[in-house]
């Protein structure tokens, strides 16, 4: 590889790093072809973007980036592949279902909306995040709660008070 196609491959590393704010590290070596080829398959249907770098390049591509990466840099050893997702329990959701088959991928660590998660023993964690759609929607059901009640309160409170006035003029 070239001098420039290097400069070339950091400028689209750099890029994809700044745009992303979800970015898995993953180590798949040790994966035959068929396992690798399925992890591809599930990664394409999940909208999770999975990529091969060499850790070299990536780590200039993160000094290069506006982002603080914290103590990520320091996980590029060995094999290390890039995914990159616009849901932030995507990735570890893949990884953790993959797992049930093979023990690969292991996590390496993973830049969450700012947020730095180093280690396998970060998956757990990374999976129980709950996306924008899903905060989004706990938040409507929480706001909806107590009008519900207020409405449901009103209505049969309404029915109640006209029983009792309708008693009171059948009196007189």
């Amino acid at each position: 590889m070239t001098r420039e196609e290097k400069s070339q491959v950091i400028e689209a590393l750099t890029t994809q790093l700044t745009d992303g704010n979800i970015i898995y590290l993953a180590d798949i070596s040790g994966l035959n072809a068929l396992d690798t080829s399925n992890l591809r398959r599930a990664c394409f249907k999940a909208n999770i973007k999975l990529a091969v770098v060499k850790n070299t390049l990536l780590s200039k591509a993160m000094e290069k980036s506006d982002k603080d990466f914290g103590d990520l840099p320091s996980t590029l050893k060995g094999n290390t592949s890039l995914m990159f997702s616009e849901t932030g329990n995507a990735p570890a959701k893949l990884i953790k279902e993959f797992r049930k088959k093979s023990n690969k991928p292991l996590l390496k660590g993973a830049y969450v909306e700012e947020a730095i998660y180093i280690g396998d023993d970060q998956l757990d964690s990374l999976v129980n995040i709950k996306s924008k759609e899903e905060v989004i929607g706990d938040i409507i059901t929480l706001l909806q709660s107590p009008a519900k009640n207020v409405i449901s309160a009103l209505q049969s409170g309404g029915s109640k008070l006209s029983g009792i006035l309708k008693t009171l003029s059948e009196k007189e």
